[in-house]
């Protein structure tokens, strides 16, 4: 049986309690019959991997905990390499709902319209009009708020959900995205939508249903929000620089 056109990745690290339901909302919505799907573990040290093979799905493992940016990364790179049109990331800890999988390839691919430019990237946003309640602390707010204020003020474009794991991928996109030098291999986040905003890459936001963790740790849990605030900042300062000042990555300049 043939490669589908659309390729789900989810990448993962100790999932085993929340993986199970999100492969069964998966088969519920039956996606699978219109997507492949990818699990990228990253060193679980608890039975995430088992129960992917077990459910049959692709499985890469890496042999040591990469960070999350890197699962992501490794994942655009098989997508190239198969020759994948369009990927759609979510996460293993059944905060995305995999009923925004249709709508956001439904985007991906545009209408039949010629006219209207189709999105490279589209977003599964928390925080627009139609989206569900997702509960945030202050902190992240505060974050969320000063991301949106930097991207704003930079690209003109305001962004519901600067942070959101929950985006559709053209091949133009994800094959920008695999090569060196391109992708923030730990906290890939404002800082990779400022740049490909940039870059002129077209972005589109659509309201997405998530749900809070139910069980597991969250990569930003405890005081690791305020260093991620603190290195986001950073980042997005540096993709600034390197494109507004430095004049680099500009491929897409004209487009």
């Amino acid at each position: 049986m043939g490669r589908k056109e659309l390729l789900v990745i989810i990448p993962a690290y100790n999932e085993e309690k929340n993986i199970v339901k999100v492969f069964e909302q998966l088969e519920q919505l039956e996606i699978p019959a219109i997507a492949d799907i990818l699990v990228i573990d990253d060193a679980s040290t608890d039975h995430t991997g088992r129960i992917v093979k077990e459910k049959q799905y692709e499985l890469i493992t890496h042999i040591y905990n990469m960070g999350y940016g890197s699962a992501l990364q490794l994942g655009y790179k098989y997508a190239v390499r198969n020759h994948y049109q369009y990927v759609i990331q979510m996460d293993a800890d059944g905060q995305h709902d995999a009923c925004n999988i249709p709508v956001i390839y439904e985007q991906l691919k545009g209408k039949d319209d010629v006219n209207v430019e189709k999105p490279d990237i589209v977003l599964g946003a928390r925080f627009m009009k139609n989206s569900s309640d997702f509960p945030v602390s202050l902190l992240k707010k505060s974050a969320y708020t000063m991301f949106r204020f930097l991207i704003r003020q930079v690209t003109g474009r305001h962004i519901a959900d600067p942070t959101t794991g929950l985006q559709g991928l053209n091949r133009e996109a994800f094959i920008y995205y695999s090569e060196y030098n391109h992708f923030d291999d730990k906290y890939p986040d404002a800082n990779m939508l400022m740049q490909m905003l940039l870059l002129g890459y077209r972005v589109q936001e659509v309201p997405a249903v998530m749900h809070a963790r139910e069980s597991g740790e969250s990569m930003h849990s405890g005081l690791k929000p305020v260093w991620y605030m603190l290195r986001m900042v950073f980042s997005m300062l540096t993709v600034i620089f390197r494109i507004k000042i430095l004049r680099m990555d500009m491929v897409l300049e004209a487009k």
